[in-house]
C-alpha cells in the first residue's frame, strides 16, 4: 500500500472524530429552539418551561455574602443594589416573551400594593432578562406593574444573583443586608410572596 493510500492514523481519527462532535454540539448548542435564549429572541411565548414554583428558604446562619449589583432601569436610570440596603428588596427575574412571567405579573403587583399599604420596608425589583428595554418598558406599561425592573438584554445581571436564578420567572428575598433569604423557581401567588417577605422582614 502506497503512503498515500494509507488509513488516518488512529490519533488523527479521534482528533478528527472529536472536532465533528464538537462542531455538532456547538451547532444545537446555537440552533436549540427550547433554549432560554433563543426562546427570548422568538418572543412568542409558545412551548416555554420554568421551575414549578418551588420555594426554597435559608437559615440566616446559612445565607451567602449580599448580593452585589447595578445597571439600569427600563427608563434609562443608573440604580445600585446598594441603595436598598437595610430594607428586605424582592428581586423578580421575568421577560415579557416568557408566558409564566406574564401570567405572575399580577400577582406580583398586588403584593407589591399590599405591602405598601402596610408600610412594610420593602421594595420591588424586577430584571427584565433577554430583550430590549423598549419591549420591556413596553409590557410593563400594559401590565400596570408600578415598582421598577432594571433592563438585562444581555443575561448578565442574572450573573450576580449567585445561581439562584436558573429559570425564569425566579423570584428573591433579599434580606436587609442584601443576602438571599429566599426563593421562589418558578410563577409565584401573591400569598406566598408576602407569606415569605412577613418572614424576612419579621426578623431581628
Amino acid at each position: 500500500m502506497s503512503p498515500s493510500a494509507r488509513p488516518p492514523r488512529p490519533s488523527r481519527r479521534l482528533a478528527l472524530a472529536t472536532a465533528g462532535l464538537a462542531a455538532l454540539v456547538l451547532a444545537g448548542c446555537t440552533q436549540d429552539p427550547n433554549s432560554v435564549a433563543a426562546q427570548a429572541k422568538a418572543g412568542d411565548q409558545k412551548g416555554y418551561l420554568s421551575g414549578d414554583g418551588a420555594v426554597e428558604t435559608i437559615p440566616v446562619a446559612d445565607r451567602a455574602e449580599p448580593v452585589t449589583m447595578n445597571g439600569s432601569l427600563l427608563d434609562g436610570t443608573a440604580w445600585d443594589i446598594t441603595s436598598t440596603r437595610g430594607q428586605v428588596l424582592v428581586l423578580n427575574v421575568w421577560g415579557s416573551w416568557c408566558a409564566p412571567c406574564v401570567a405572575e405579573a399580577p400577582d406580583l403587583e398586588k403584593a407589591w400594593q399590599e405591602l405598601q399599604d402596610k408600610k412594610a420596608p420593602v421594595r420591588f425589583v424586577g430584571i427584565d432578562f433577554r430583550e430590549e428595554a423598549a419591549r420591556g418598558a413596553a409590557f410593563v406599561k400594559k401590565a400596570g406593574i408600578t415598582y421598577p425592573s432594571l433592563t438585562d438584554e444581555g443575561g448578565v445581571l442574572v450573573l450576580r444573583l449567585q445561581g439562584k436564578a436558573p429559570t425564569v420567572p425566579t423570584t428573591l428575598v433579599l434580606d436587609r443586608k442584601g443576602r438571599i433569604a429566599a426563593r421562589v423557581n418558578g410563577p409565584v401567588d401573591a400569598s406566598t410572596l408576602t407569606g415569605l417577605v412577613d418572614d424576612v422582614v419579621a426578623e431581628a
